[in-house]
């Protein structure tokens, strides 16, 4: 049978001009800084003596060429879905019996996130772990990420995302696949989860949108709970509060005028990197006199797919998107699949399990003591293990 030409994946290979790069370099150097108060730290936003240091990195030290090539390792393919150009990278496990398994990325994230994860999980013979854990990985871009981008119509929301993966997924012949993500990614296979419940085994998140507490408790709520989920509930109210007070800005700009901001962004190199970069402090686990989280290297070659592609504004309007769509607003639909939830300590919102629980099949909890938003990347040994273990023991669940 003759696969239509739009249903057609094509092998893909990162290969930026050189102009491209010449064209970074020059306005790296052309670089027009703006004043800043004296010792008010990451108060007001990225410091500018830790943002010259990083920008000088970016321009003498960073290589892109050695990021490129080592992202080229990865088979990486593009197809057309629901009118949009979908790129991703695709690890078939030389375990012939490995589990499908689609991992999504976030903003201001990209595939890069999933560097130190991709080999323990498709090949864990190879990384000292058990092969029966072994995932033939997918990796996808989200449309107006990266090469998925920039899209070109509205409507790209995560409901929409998901439905295109679970496309994506039938087009590359897995029948049943997990999923895993965070950030958007948990969004986006949350929803994966909810529309295709028959075809997820399970679904493993860092982050479970809809599971903190949205409104303060009063006390009759509180005193149903046990001291310590009484205490981990109010802090997690805390935590809304400091984020809607000092930390919810970004998103308001995404949701409201993503174009206005992408015109900055879009020319000006420094300026997409400082929106990103102060995103990764901050959302990271910095503590115990860590300056950064997560290697520099890595970091810049995140914000590359963004600046390269030009996708600042069609990565925001996700924001946008749901902002605007009908169903935002209300209570998280009821998803039956089988869901397991990684807690990183520094994450920016804390999940309570009784609110959890009430839309979501909570099958496996695991709470650590390190780490923050970016798993992948600041905690990848921990994030594989628990993301084995969970999909274990669905395994011996179902043969059991």
């Amino acid at each position: 049978m003759t696969t239509p030409a739009d249903q057609r994946i094509h092998p893909f290979r990162m290969d930026i001009p050189q102009s491209d790069l010449e064209d970074l370099h020059d306005r790296l150097d052309r670089t027009r800084w703006p004043d800043e108060l004296p010792g008010v730290g990451w108060a007001y936003g990225i410091p500018g003596g830790y943002l010259q240091e990083l920008v000088q990195y970016w321009r003498t030290g960073y290589d892109w060429r050695a990021a490129e090539a080592r992202l080229n390792q990865w088979p990486q393919f593009t197809t057309t879905i629901d009118g949009a150009n979908i790129h991703f990278t695709h690890v078939r496990s030389p375990e012939p019996d490995a589990t499908p398994l689609i991992i999504t990325h976030g903003w201001p994230g990209s595939i890069v996130e999933f560097t130190e994860v991709v080999g323990p999980l498709s090949d864990p013979r190879a990384h000292g772990g058990d092969p029966a854990d072994a995932f033939h990985l997918v990796v996808p871009s989200i449309p107006g990420f990266g090469f998925s981008g920039p899209t070109r119509e509205k409507g790209w929301e995560y409901r929409r995302v998901a439905a295109a993966f679970a496309e994506l997924m039938q087009r590359l012949g897995y029948r049943r696949y997990g999923a895993q993500g965070g950030d958007w990614g948990s969004a986006v296979s949350r929803e994966l989860g909810r529309i295709r419940t028959d075809e997820l085994i399970g679904v493993h998140l860092n982050l479970l949108p809809g599971s903190a507490a949205a409104e303060e408790p009063d006390a009759a709520e509180l005193a149903e709970l046990s001291p310590a989920e009484r205490e981990r509930t109010l802090a997690s109210w805390k935590r809304n509060q400091e984020w809607s007070r000092d930390r919810q800005g970004y998103a308001d700009i995404q949701s409201t005028r993503p174009q206005t901001l992408a015109y900055g962004l879009t020319d000006s190199p420094v300026g997409q990197l400082a929106w990103i970069a102060e995103k990764f402090h901050e959302w990271t686990d910095t503590r115990e006199g860590k300056d950064d989280a997560v290697d520099r290297d890595r970091l810049l070659t995140n914000v590359m797919l963004y600046w390269l592609t030009r996708t600042a504004g069609s990565s925001a309007r996700l924001y946008y998107e749901r902002a605007h769509a009908d169903y935002w607003g209300g209570q998280p639909e009821p998803s039956a699949a089988p869901t397991g939830l990684a807690l990183f300590p520094q994450e920016n919102f804390i999940p309570l399990r009784h609110v959890a629980e009430r839309t979501n099949r909570i099958v496996r909890w695991s709470e650590f003591d390190r780490g923050g938003h970016f798993a992948a990347m600041e905690e990848p040994e921990l994030l594989v293990g628990d993301i084995r273990a969970f999909f274990r023991e669905l395994r011996e669940s179902a043969s059991g």
